[in-house]
């Protein structure tokens, strides 16, 4: 993102049920049908004990359109019954960024 412009990080992190159950194939299907949404900027995820998946947009707008796409429903309702014992949502706005990479090299 340019330097002054802010966009929406959803913070989404649970505990797991035990076993697969289809989740990872679900997990892969969500992430691939989110990078077709209008206003999608990225996901990053990482899960030990508790999953954190952390994905951006551009407007709150954009958010919600995702919450309710259809399919996003349905693997939501799957969620609630098959593979999460608990979870909790935030949305919050990001209002700067920056970061550090030995891999990058023009760096600002």
């Amino acid at each position: 993102m340019q330097q002054g412009t802010f966009y929406y990080a959803v913070i989404f992190t649970s505990l797991r049920t035990a076993g697969d159950n289809g989740y990872n194939d679900m997990s892969k299907q969500m992430v691939d049908l989110a990078k077709e949404q209008p206003g999608f900027i990225g996901v990053e995820s990482a899960r030990e004990d508790v999953g954190i998946t952390v994905s951006y947009w551009e407007t709150m707008e954009d958010i919600q359109q995702w919450r309710l796409h259809s399919e996003h429903t349905i693997a939501r309702k799957q969620g609630k019954k098959i593979w999460y014992t608990e979870f909790k949502v935030r949305i919050c706005q990001v209002v700067r960024e920056y970061e550090f990479s030995t891999q990058k090299k023009d760096m600002q």
